[in-house]
């Protein structure tokens, strides 16, 4: 079975997702792991991840209910 067959689109589902969560879960662990010795970097990658987050819901979110 494929991943894009017609009638069964799961998989732009899955990819949309990815997009949406990928990169801000990607900033916030690499912000957990420079959180020790770099906090004011950390502090800007979660404040990036949480915006990231906000705009991804708003054009995804809205490309995934039409």
């Amino acid at each position: 079975m494929l991943v894009l067959e017609p009638g069964n689109l799961d998989g732009i589902i899955i990819l949309i997702a990815a997009i949406m969560f990928g990169p801000a879960i990607l900033m916030t662990i690499i912000g957990f792991a420079i959180l020790k010795k770099h906090k004011k970097a950390a502090k800007v990658l979660f404040i990036l991840s949480a915006i990231y987050l906000i705009v991804s819901f708003g054009i995804c979110g809205s490309m995934m209910l039409t």
